[in-house]
């Protein structure tokens, strides 16, 4: 008899990497000739938020191109960054926040497991809170699926990761 193979679909981030990419981009602001004394700064909010402040719309645009040199580097996705709204801050400032997009939203897990039927493999698909987990009898059908997500992961619009592979 044939044993159930399942892994499942999640989004998530290394918050130590996310931490160590504010750290370097913020030692990058205070050495480079054109961020230098421009009151620039850019502060993680516990795991939740990333927010940019500086003096105009071209530094800020300067400090969000370090910043995701800086995830890509580490092996972060720039898609878990979730642009707010910018907005003027004291002093004639600005200020951008960046959400950070961590689990997946009901909308997208009930999308992902309608691709996955959709693509007619031997697998159940079945939500459980931020994750998916697909099972089935047969492991290549399960990496099937899982090189069908990494393909069409463009338009999920998060990263997708693969964990307890049994």
């Amino acid at each position: 008899m044939a044993k159930e193979c399942s892994f499942d679909v999640v989004s998530e981030f290394d918050k130590q990497e996310l931490v160590n990419a504010v750290d370097q981009t913020k030692r990058d602001i205070s050495q480079r000739f054109d961020l230098k004394n421009t009151n620039s700064d850019i502060e993680l909010e516990a795991d939740k938020a990333i927010t940019i402040t500086t003096s105009d719309d071209m530094k800020l645009r300067n400090i969000l191109d370090i910043l995701q040199t800086k995830l890509v580097k580490r092996g972060l996705s720039i898609k878990i960054l979730d642009a707010q709204p910018q907005e003027n801050a004291l002093g004639g400032n600005v200020r951008q926040v960046y959400k950070l997009k961590k689990g997946l939203t009901q909308e997208l897990a009930k999308k992902i497991t309608a691709d996955i039927k959709n693509s007619k493999i031997k697998v159940q698909a079945s939500i459980q809170g931020e994750q998916v987990r697909v099972s089935g009898k047969d492991k290549d059908d399960l990496q099937a699926v899982i090189k069908m997500l990494r393909e069409n992961e463009d338009k999920y619009d998060v990263p997708l990761q693969f964990t307890n592979y049994r």
